[in-house]
């Protein structure tokens, strides 16, 4: 029999990655039954780990959708969000705004640094958006990708580890974009699609080659 906190945490995991779900959607994709998806639904939306919208079906009752609360994305990894505040705020009090900006460019040029060592060598550029997503996903940013209908593709950061820094600096988002620029190469091109500090439940790119 499986683990009750595992299938919930399950749950939580595939309505971050997908979005607001149907219950028989979330059964089918997670391998169990309905009763039992029904179940797990019942216990999270008790925690307020969970919400749901009913919306009017064609025939017989509405369909209803879960979704997740802010509640639980402190389920997720925050990277110690109170202490990096802290920290940006006192480097903006002791350096300023150029000692910020100065600070953000040390973490952006490592960031290049180690994310084009890894892609170097991966000639196909879904390859290297793959290991992209890999490494990303190292860092606490739950990232997917998917090849979309032109041949470019998706890139998708379900959750944000530094959203509480982000917040509070928007340079961050401005350097983790060039350095997705500069790791994929200048034959690529990489433009922000969705973002969280817009009111997205996501970050995602749109990522092609140059015409």
């Amino acid at each position: 029999m499986q683990d009750v906190n595992t299938s919930e945490d399950r749950i939580l995991r595939f309505l971050k990655f997908r979005g607001p779900q149907a219950t028989p959607t979330i059964a089918r994709h997670l391998k169990m039954t309905r009763p039992g998806a029904r179940k797990h639904l019942t216990a999270l939306f008790e925690a307020k780990l969970v919400s749901f919208a009913d919306e009017p079906g064609s025939v017989g009752r509405p369909k209803r959708t879960w979704q997740l609360t802010q509640l639980a994305d402190k389920r997720f990894p925050d990277s110690h969000a109170v202490l990096t505040v802290e920290m940006i705020g006192a480097v903006r009090q002791v350096f300023g705004e150029d000692g910020l900006d100065r600070l953000i460019g040390a973490r952006e040029s490592e960031t290049e640094r180690r994310y084009g060592a890894a892609l170097s060598g991966l000639g196909d550029m879904g390859k290297k958006v793959a290991k992209l997503a890999e490494l990303r996903s190292e860092e606490g940013y739950m990232a997917d990708w998917q090849v979309l209908s032109d041949g470019s593709y998706l890139f998708v950061e379900n959750h944000c580890p530094i959203c509480a820094a982000a917040r509070l600096c928007q340079g961050f988002c401005r350097s983790e974009l060039a350095a997705f620029r500069s790791a994929l190469g200048p034959e690529v091109t990489v433009e922000r699609a969705e973002h969280i500090l817009a009111g997205a439940r996501r970050c995602a790119y749109r990522i092609g080659a140059k015409s």
